[in-house]
């Protein structure tokens, strides 16, 4: 989805600056894009303060801030260790705090924008088979809506909350396991998964001028798998918990 978001933030004429703790990625994508790279690892405060710095430096400013780093994997809540719990809560909650916390500021400096925060919906919906992921989404949603009450009107702050996407670590679980797809096409009433472009297109319109009048919220782009109550907890009852 980063990628996807990079694509279609230069193709709208934004200036793009692309953020990843994977050097060599992070400058194939904004050579694509005719975009700045940088490296830093975003649970770190420091090295994520010093990377938006830096990407303000060579961009001149910055109006826009889009936080999407995140991950996970699947277990039950007993089987989590501390340090487990730890890491992805950190990235998945944490570090969008980092990256906010130094790029509001220079959003504000440049006389206000808008940050858009990726959540996701095991983070509005109970989620089974991922608690620390749940409750650090959960987080952004709440982070996001708070913000937006702080920095309001200068900066609107939202979140996307996306559900099954095809990205380079969902296609692990999406061809790994026999029938995921078909298990989602199932379960989506638009009966197919996400493309990143499906969310990077919101993240570009809550970016745009045109949600001038939107801030606090959290738009799901899920193919309206949450509306009956499906999803990633039924994958844990069908595929883990209950194999075969």
């Amino acid at each position: 989805m980063g990628r996807a978001t990079c694509e279609r933030l230069s193709a709208a004429g934004a200036a793009v600056a692309v953020l990843d703790l994977d050097a060599g990625r992070a400058e194939t994508v904004a050579d694509d894009v005719g975009g700045v790279s940088l490296a830093a690892d975003v649970t770190d405060p420091e090295a994520a303060r010093d990377a938006v710095d830096e990407a303000a430096r060579r961009l001149g400013g910055l109006s826009i801030l889009v936080n999407n780093a995140g991950g996970s994997v699947m277990a039950g809540l007993a089987d989590w260790s501390p340090q487990q719990w730890d890491d992805i809560v950190r990235l998945n909650l944490t570090g969008v705090w980092h990256t906010m916390r130094a790029g509001i500021r220079h959003v504000l400096a440049g006389g206000g924008g808008s940050v858009v925060n990726t959540a996701s919906i095991s983070g509005t919906r109970p989620s089974a088979g991922e608690t620390p992921y749940a409750a650090a989404k959960a987080g952004v949603v709440a982070l996001t809506a708070s913000a937006a009450l702080e920095y309001a009107p200068l900066v609107r702050v939202n979140a996307v909350a996306p559900g099954m996407i095809r990205t380079g670590l969902t296609s692990v679980l999406l061809d790994g396991v026999e029938d995921m797809v078909g298990h989602y096409e199932d379960i989506t009433p638009l009966a197919r998964v996400g493309a990143p472009e499906d969310v990077a297109d919101v993240i570009v319109f809550l970016c745009s001028d045109a949600a001038r009048f939107i801030t606090g919220q959290t738009v799901v782009v899920d193919g309206g798998m949450t509306l009956h109550g499906a999803g990633v907890d039924g994958l844990f009852d069908r595929f883990f918990r209950n194999p075969g």
